[in-house]
C-alpha cells in the first residue's frame, strides 16, 4: 500500500513538472533605462515615438523546438506603452522636452523594436541553454539631418530546469533594458537632436 502511494505521488509530481514545462508563458515585460545618460539638450522639444516592428509577439519556445506549445509571448499592446514611457523619460534625462505630437521643424526620435527573441542556446551535457536577444533601431531626425543606430543586447542563460515565468520575465526585462541603455547612451543621437 505504501509503495503504491509513493509511486502515485511520484507520478503526480512528474506530471506536474512536465505540465509546467509545456505551458506557455505570457510575460509582462517592464524594461527600464538606467544609469547616467549624456545630457545634450537645453529643453528643446523632441517628438518621441515607439514602434513595435517585430514579426510576431511570440518570442520563441521554451524548448527551442519550432512546433512546441510552450511559447514565450510578450504582447505589443502591453509593451509599447512601457517602452514609450521609458523613451520619454530618457529623452527628458538627456535635457530635452519629450512630446508625442509631431511639428514641422521639430527634432524627432523614433525607437523601433525590431526583434525580441527567445531560443535555444548552445548547451552543455546535462544543461539546457536559452538565448535571448533584443534589437532596437533608433532614428533621429533634425531638419535635413538623420542619424540611425542599431542597438542589440543578448543573454545566454544555462539551466538544469527550464526557467519559470518569473525568471523569463527578468531575463526579457534585462535584454530590453540593456538595449535601451545602449540606444540612449549613444552620444551621436543626443548631438543630432540638439543641433
Amino acid at each position: 500500500m505504501q509503495r503504491r502511494l509513493i509511486a502515485l505521488f511520484c507520478l503526480a509530481l512528474a506530471l506536474i513538472l512536465v505540465g509546467g514545462c509545456a505551458s506557455p508563458h505570457y510575460l509582462e515585460a517592464d524594461p527600464r533605462v538606467g544609469g547616467d545618460l549624456p545630457r545634450n539638450g537645453n529643453g528643446e522639444e523632441v517628438t518621441v515615438n515607439v514602434v513595435d516592428d517585430r514579426e510576431s509577439e511570440v518570442l520563441g519556445t521554451r524548448s527551442g523546438a519550432a512546433n512546441a506549445s510552450a511559447t514565450v509571448t510578450v504582447y505589443a499592446h502591453e509593451l509599447v506603452p512601457k517602452l514609450q514611457e521609458q523613451a520619454e523619460l530618457a529623452v527628458q534625462r538627456m535635457g530635452f522636452s519629450p512630446t508625442r505630437e509631431a511639428a514641422e521643424g521639430r527634432p524627432s526620435l523614433t525607437l523601433t523594436l525590431k526583434r525580441l527573441g527567445y531560443g535555444r542556446g548552445a548547451s552543455q551535457p546535462m544543461l539546457g541553454s536559452a538565448r535571448l536577444e533584443a534589437v532596437f533601431l533608433a532614428k533621429a531626425v533634425n531638419g535635413r539631418q538623420t542619424y540611425t543606430g542599431t542597438y542589440t543586447s543578448r543573454r545566454d542563460q544555462s539551466y538544469v530546469i527550464r526557467p519559470g515565468e518569473e525568471a523569463n520575465t527578468e531575463m526579457v526585462n534585462e535584454v530590453l533594458s540593456n538595449a535601451l541603455d545602449r540606444a540612449f547612451r549613444d552620444q551621436e543621437l543626443g548631438r543630432l537632436l540638439a543641433r
